[in-house]
């Protein structure tokens, strides 16, 4: 009968699980909660927990310990703890807090755990991945020579950066810091570079234009989004730039190359400050921890070019900082600066004068530079940044009253269109080759008499000009190999001829 059929199939269902349920003593590891508040539960029991170990309370929610006293254990909640309260049972698990990687997270809206902000389906993760794994050993690392091109000529041609490299992008409150580091995201849509955006401490309405944008306009499906805006827990804020690294690790470990942008570290650094002041661990500088230099460190230092023998995958690091009032030797600043291979700053006296990106060429550096730097580009920017500082200190004095040196007057022209070339929209990437073509007009002084104003358009028109008219720099670009003389030559008669029909089509 089908009753007895049923009957059958579930008995002997029911014997292989019992016979393979494993069978024997367990050992919990208990602890009370005491207190909590502020994101932080106070909990006593647990003698045997491990610093940053990964602990369960009964309600579910997850916390890591973050200070071990002698009688009391700090737990750093990592959700918002509404149902915690004193006399809860905590578990320990053994284990550090994980987060899901793969190729699953691609396209996806995450939380530092690896829960879908996005309401789409639940990640099905290749792996489980610690959030704090050690960066690679030195003889694990190759040369950094292949460079991360970032689609804006005055980051590519003055502070050229690296697969491998980590750059800081550091400047006051609304310079477009986030912008530039966006727009690098975006200029990877048709390179081989998986990017990965941390955002923390920021407002969820920054967090939902930078999205909109990477949709807009560059290859989400590509990008992995981890958010911890200023409303969700503590915790979250703070493991979230050592998960976003895990999650890009992934790909690096696997010869693939990645991209990781941490929106911001001021704002990693203050979340720092408030649970260890929370957890009674002696101030220091700017009432920071002692230890806040080593938890910036450990987590840049995990970006690297990886040797051959693992694969030659790269982790490049655009970690983004804030400063107040332009001070760059602030505690948290100069802790960055001195952590990564270089530093792009942004002035806000540049910003406030219409120029975008505001990048303050005096200030700014790539420790790794013209070795990363694509060569035709490193042939033609070789002195665009000393014509554009003689420009500035000259136009500088040039306030004071004109001057009629014919030489001088030649280089405040060739500065103006210097400036007029860097000024940049958003949205609106170089390619290699296009920035090639502009900057050797410019060494040419094919330029010099070219209005200001008639830039844009230049640079509107330049890409399907390149492509129809100059075939030959494009594939030597392409192929990753310098111009020839004859070669720049070529292009040099060829953007004076585009600006002349451009002059053409646009006189009356």
């Amino acid at each position: 009968m089908p009753s007895d059929r049923v009957f059958s199939d579930w008995l002997k269902k029911s014997r292989a699980a019992v016979s393979a349920a494993a069978v024997g003593v367990r050992t919990d590891m208990l602890g009370r909660v005491e207190q909590v508040a502020d994101g932080i539960a106070r909990v006593s029991g647990l003698p045997d927990v491990r610093l940053n170990e990964l602990v369960r309370f009964e309600n579910g929610e997850a916390g890591f310990a973050l200070a071990l006293d002698a009688d009391l254990v700090s737990i750093v909640l990592l959700d918002s703890g509404a149902g915690i309260e004193a006399g809860a049972i905590v578990r320990g698990t053994g284990a550090v807090v994980q987060v899901p990687v793969g190729e699953a997270l691609l396209g996806r809206i995450v939380d530092p755990l690896g829960r879908p902000l996005d309401e789409g389906e639940a990640i099905a993760a290749t792996a489980m991945m610690d959030v704090e794994r050690p960066a690679p050993a030195i003889i694990d690392r190759d040369l950094v020579t292949e460079p991360v091109e970032t689609g804006i000529l005055s980051v590519d041609a003055l502070f050229s950066l690296g697969r491998g490299q980590r750059e800081l992008i550091i400047g006051d409150r609304a310079t477009g810091k986030t912008a530039i580091a966006v727009d690098a995201i975006i200029n990877q849509k048709h390179t081989d570079i998986v990017c990965v955006y941390v955002a923390v401490g920021q407002r969820a309405t920054a967090v939902e234009r930078v999205i909109e944008a990477v949709r807009s306009h560059g290859a989400p499906e590509r990008c992995v989004f981890v958010v911890a805006p200023a409303s969700s827990a503590p915790g979250l804020q703070w493991i979230a730039p050592f998960a976003g690294f895990t999650i890009a690790e992934y790909f690096r470990d696997r010869g693939q190359h990645a991209l990781i942008v941490v929106d911001d570290l001021t704002k990693h650094a203050a979340t720092h400050r408030e649970l260890s002041l929370l957890t009674r661990e002696a101030p220091g500088r700017e009432a920071y921890p002692g230890d806040i230099f080593y938890l910036h460190a450990r987590l840049l230092e995990r970006s690297a070019k990886l040797s051959p023998a693992l694969g030659g995958g790269s982790l490049t690091a655009l970690p983004i900082a804030e400063t107040d009032a332009g001070n760059l030797s602030a505690y948290i600043p100069t802790n960055l600066i001195s952590i990564t291979d270089g530093q792009i700053v942004l002035g806000s006296s540049l910003f406030a004068a219409n120029q975008r990106p505001a990048v303050d060429v005096g200030l700014s550096v790539s420790r790794v530079g013209g070795k990363a730097q694509h060569p035709a580009l490193r042939q033609a920017s070789a002195r665009l940044r000393l014509d554009y500082a003689q420009y500035l200190e000259l136009e500088m004095f040039t306030r004071f009253g004109g001057m009629s040196d014919q030489r001088v007057t030649g280089q405040i022209r060739r500065g103006e269109r210097i400036k007029a070339l860097l000024t940049q929209p958003r949205f609106a990437p170089l390619r290699t080759v296009d920035q090639v073509v502009l900057l050797t007009a410019l060494a040419a002084g094919v330029l010099d008499n070219v209005p200001v104003k008639a830039f844009p358009v230049l640079r509107a028109e330049l890409p399907a000009w390149v492509d129809s008219a100059a075939r030959d720099a494009v594939d030597a670009v392409t192929a990753g190999k310098a111009l020839d003389e004859a070669q720049r030559a070529r292009l040099a008669e060829g953007v004076a001829a585009l600006v002349n029909r451009l002059s053409a089509d646009k006189a009356p």
